[in-house]
């Protein structure tokens, strides 16, 4: 079994692996290292601000092409 850096991860390792999780695309190592952090509300509240954001994007998205089309 590899060795997994017990250290806590940084603000921009949870953002990335936020990301990969959205995606599908998460790496064993990252996986492994999220999961051995032990405390999974930085995630969930990362997670949730992601979602937000992209909902609000798409939203912005879809008002910008009514506009146009219109």
């Amino acid at each position: 079994m590899k060795h997994v850096h017990s250290s806590r991860p940084t603000f921009w390792q949870i953002c990335f692996s936020v990301l990969a999780a959205l995606f599908g695309v998460q790496s064993e190592k990252a996986r492994a290292r999220d999961f051995t952090q032990g405390n999974p509300i930085p995630y969930i509240v990362i997670g949730i601000i992601f979602i937000v954001l992209f909902v609000v994007l798409i939203a912005l998205a879809v008002r910008l092409m009514l506009f146009i089309a219109a």
